[in-house]
């Protein structure tokens, strides 16, 4: 059965919220028709546009730039300090107004879905149709609009929803790709960054249907454990499935933000490692065992992206958890440079239902608990980096 996905992505979805919010408490003044950013404190100079109405876009203003030199662009330019708490409260409305079409939606980020409508046949005939009932909706409800993309894939999903903005609805299906994906410039494709798209306009890859044709031991000699992504990307193949979130209470999960970012998987590792103790402490804690592990990485984009894996045998040990998590983060990574580096496990059990693999040694899963929790006990007591406990795991194995 060939999927369906659609990707739903908010126009201009903190100014438009913002507006909404305004007009709903009685201005007579739509932002988004006018010069206006969202951004910091203006009177600090480390005030920066945070997103930007059409209007002043159209001025030259960019996001990321300092409010100040915006103004120098637009000297009538309308600033409004941004409000995180309600922005989550429009993307929640949103969120819950889609569920109602899927059950299962991917909220990739703030303003953004995807939705997985394989198999709805039944109920939607017209997956096209269907995108534009949506958007109408949005709009109608809400006060806002989106693009909706519809697509076989999610790489092609998003990118359809690129296309020309705003309240539009586009298809990426296979069989479009190289009519309407191969002649873009390389710098758009979903997951190329400035450094990458710099790269192979050196190499003379100026158009994504130059990259969908490049030979990939070619690339890799450049660009690594990011090639294959960037050509099948390209070419419009992702195997990649719309997850769903994780339900909340029915897990333990630390994530870090790095200070700054990670290029090897060294690196992510060595954050792993720290988190899997952070986990595995508060399992033990609980007296509880984990049997599936999720990784999330996000990227310098602030994109997200994991795997997680489902375990035979439940785990609560700090290296038991580490392991998994670092196969996770190998298969995972796109060798982009990553901001956050998050650890989540879920489907919590009892002790009491730990099952041991036929080749496991007799008690040895006993025997590792009981240094793992004198480990945990005099680290309480004298400080959390007093024992590392792989190197305990190293002895116990010997």
């Amino acid at each position: 059965m060939q999927r369906i996905i659609f990707h739903v992505d908010v126009n201009n979805a903190f100014l438009s919220w913002q507006a909404v919010e305004m007009l709903k408490n009685g201005s007579t003044l739509d932002i988004r028709t006018i010069p206006a950013v969202i951004g910091g404190d203006e009177k600090q100079r480390r005030g920066v546009v945070v997103a930007k109405s059409y209007p002043a876009k159209k001025l030259g203003i960019t996001t990321g730039e300092p409010i100040y030199l915006a103004r120098r662009k637009a000297p009538d330019l309308y600033v409004v300090q941004s409000n995180r708490d309600k922005y989550k409260e429009y993307s929640d409305k949103l969120y819950n107004l889609l569920c109602k079409y899927s059950p299962v939606i991917e909220r990739y980020s703030i303003d953004e879905c995807f939705m997985d409508m394989t198999g709805m046949e039944l109920m939607y005939k017209d997956p096209v149709k269907l995108a534009y009932q949506i958007k109408d909706e949005v709009e109608k409800t809400f006060g806002f609009t989106v693009n909706v993309g519809v697509a076989n894939c999610k790489v092609c999903a998003k990118m359809a929803s690129d296309f020309e903005k705003p309240n539009k609805v586009h298809t990426l299906f296979d069989y479009e790709v190289k009519e309407k994906m191969w002649p873009l410039k390389v710098d758009d494709l979903f997951m190329v960054g400035k450094s990458s798209s710099d790269k192979l306009h050196k190499l003379g890859i100026n158009t994504i249907g130059d990259l969908a044709k490049a030979d990939v031991n070619l690339l890799t000699k450049y660009f690594k454990s990011q090639a294959k992504m960037m050509h099948d990307y390209a070419n419009g193949i992702d195997d990649s499935k719309v997850e769903r979130p994780v339900p909340k209470n029915k897990g333990i999960g630390h994530s870090t933000t790095l200070p700054y970012d990670l290029t090897t998987i060294a690196e992510i590792k060595a954050v792993l490692r720290k988190l899997s103790d952070m986990v595995g402490i508060r399992l033990r804690k609980e007296g509880k065992l984990a049997t599936v592990i999720y990784v999330q990485l996000k990227n310098s984009s602030f994109i997200s992206y994991g795997h997680q894996k489902k375990l035979i045998n439940p785990v609560s040990s700090n290296e038991d958890i580490y392991e998994v998590a670092c196969d996770l983060a190998k298969s995972s990574w796109k060798g982009d440079p990553i901001r956050l580096v998050g650890l989540r496990v879920s489907d919590l059990t009892d002790k009491a239902y730990e099952q041991m693999s036929l080749f496991e040694e007799a008690g040895k899963i006993e025997k590792r608990d009981k240094v793992q929790k004198a480990v945990d006990e005099i680290n309480s007591k004298f400080g959390s980096n007093t024992i590392k406990s792989a190197s305990l795991f190293k002895k116990l194995e010997k």
